[in-house]
């Protein structure tokens, strides 16, 4: 398999769910401004959408899998016994979906206008606000378990640690909100991220984080 990715883009999750799932995988980054290769080829070339993440399947095939959520649950799917997502038809497997579905609409989109120098201020402060109302009730749900689905690890956690790192960035420390700053460091200790922190060449959480 072949990931697509860009540093600390949201491919950073699916990338933390391989090394998760113990799956053999090949790293190939994308500029995004250029949608360039490191070898100077056409990323569009090989996805159309310009963005990441793609995972490219091993086969004759080679069937391209995009979106996030979508990419995330086939990872889990390639290691059921790793319990990254309920077993596929299971109630368990909807509330799962429901839980990237909404780290997808409700966090990652509302960052986007975050991204663009070109936003006016009014507007940045509105979708920062945005956010904080999404996880001030992501704050709740973690009050009484260890991860989103509840104690075990899943892909939904990789996602979120993903959009917390953004949060940090965007200058809303994870701090704010004292049960996603223990999430956030708990989960920065799993080895499969650090492990894809280091080979995407971004810093450790630990020197994220800001001082009180």
């Amino acid at each position: 398999m072949k990931l697509y990715y860009s540093p600390g883009a949201c491919s950073l999750a699916p990338h933390i769910a391989l090394r998760e799932a113990e799956r053999t995988f090949e790293l190939a980054r994308v500029d995004l401004h250029t949608h360039r290769l490191t070898d100077g080829s056409d990323y569009k070339l090989i996805n159309p959408k310009g963005y990441v993440p793609a995972l490219e399947l091993d086969g004759p095939g080679g069937e391209l899998l995009t979106e996030a959520q979508v990419v995330l649950q086939y990872i889990a799917d390639l290691a059921p016994e790793k319990r990254l997502a309920p077993p596929q038809g299971t109630f368990a497997r909807f509330h799962l979906m429901e839980m990237l579905a909404f780290i997808s609409t409700e966090l990652h989109k509302q960052f986007g206008p975050l991204f663009m120098p070109e936003t006016p201020a009014s507007v940045q402060e509105r979708q920062r606000g945005k956010i904080g109302e999404r996880f001030l009730y992501l704050q709740e749900r973690l009050e009484a378990q260890g991860y989103l689905m509840g104690e075990t690890f899943s892909v939904a956690d990789c996602y979120l640690f993903v959009m917390l790192r953004w949060s940090e960035r965007m200058g809303m420390p994870v701090q704010t909100w004292p049960n996603l700053d223990d999430y956030f460091h708990r989960v920065a200790e799993r080895p499969s991220v650090q492990g894809a922190l280091a080979a995407e060449g971004l810093a450790p959480a630990s020197r994220v984080r800001r001082s009180a």
